[in-house]
């Protein structure tokens, strides 16, 4: 089994899976977070290995301000909202 956390909450998956897959299943949608797998950021294909730790970081957007929209990342290592700029 594959121990995921989000939100200080705890989930349990079979391994074998992609984190896709896994995020499903617990009833998470992939878009809204940011998967890290053993410390290391990992796209929503990776396949899921007995042992590894999986930590999920909640995506938050918003503020949008003309055409700048400010997107900020819910994770306490982040030290300031990380801001990226869209052409409209």
């Amino acid at each position: 089994m594959v121990e995921i956390t989000f939100r200080n909450k705890k989930f349990e998956v079979k391994e074998n899976i992609t984190a896709r897959d896994a995020l499903r299943k617990i009833n998470i949608d992939p878009e809204s977070v940011l998967i890290t797998v053993n410390g290391k950021l990992v796209t929503d294909d990776y396949t899921l290995r007995e042992g590894d730790v999986v930590k999920l970081v909640a995506v938050i957007s918003g503020g949008e301000i003309g055409d700048w929209r400010l997107e900020a990342l819910s994770s306490p290592s982040l030290q300031s909202p990380v801001c990226s700029y869209e052409m409209s």
